[in-house]
């Protein structure tokens, strides 16, 4: 599983395939990464700036349609 953190600025290049991060000092990894660890920030508010559908009331109860999974668990790699 993969994950990121940041967004953290580009400091400088220094190979081809490798970048330098600005890092604060309380993230304990070494500032030279390679390319491929790297990716794009993405603004994530985007996605919530949009409206929310209303709910489905059943018995009482509000319900809502889910419309994408965004992260799932696997244990003991099955599904």
């Amino acid at each position: 599983m993969e994950y990121f953190v940041g967004p953290y600025q580009v400091k400088g290049i220094i190979l081809t395939n490798a970048i330098e991060l600005d890092l604060p000092s309380t993230v304990k990894i070494h500032p030279v990464v390679n390319v491929s660890r790297v990716c794009r920030y993405k603004d994530q508010v985007e996605d919530q700036k949009k409206e929310q559908p209303a709910p489905v009331i059943i018995k009482r109860k509000e319900e809502y349609e889910v419309e994408k999974i965004l992260n799932k668990k696997r244990f003991r790699e099955k599904d």
